[in-house]
């Protein structure tokens, strides 16, 4: 239970706050008392101050719209995926334009494109091919993305990270 509510508080004086009525101190039984007139519950709120600050409400209710504000929350923070699109160092110009497209799709829905160039066998002796495909790609989607990082070369992959870029 992250606060304290009716006979879990020990303090012996308290200041009581709440909706319709002034703020006062008083005896912990007092504002026992006065809280259950009242029908709600004596939630403390501030425990570091001196005398305590305890609020008179609803806790379940305080709960409840807690958690309907945290979920709110979560569902707006946007998450960012990670696609991948691989290449080879000999890829054709009309799957380098479609996987370009796709790119772009990935770019505007707000994803990361990982694009990777995969060497097999003996085709890692053309780096560069692989270098000069991903700075091409890189470049096409300038106003969509852009570079987080260069192309490095990881075992038989070349990798390059594209971040989207924000609408104005």
């Amino acid at each position: 239970m992250p606060h304290l509510i009716n006979e879990y508080i020990k303090e012996p004086i308290v200041r009581v706050v709440g909706e319709g009525f002034e703020p006062k101190i008083c005896s912990i039984k007092e504002a026992l008392a006065f809280a259950n007139e009242q029908g709600m519950d004596l939630v403390m709120i501030s425990p570091n101050v001196n005398p305590p600050v305890c609020k008179v409400m609803n806790y379940q209710k305080f709960l409840y719209e807690q958690k309907k504000k945290d979920k709110e929350r979560k569902a707006k923070s946007s998450k960012m995926l990670v696609k991948e699109i691989r290449l080879g160092p000999q890829t054709d110009d009309h799957d380098f334009e479609f996987k370009l497209k796709h790119a772009i799709r990935f770019l505007s829905e707000g994803n990361k494109v990982k694009v990777d160039v995969f060497f097999k066998g003996r085709t890692i002796v053309y780096k560069e091919h692989g270098e000069q495909k991903l700075l091409k790609f890189a470049e096409a989607l300038l106003e969509y993305g852009k570079p987080e990082q260069m192309p490095r070369l990881e075992g038989k992959k070349m990798l390059m990270i594209i971040t989207p870029v924000k609408k104005k």
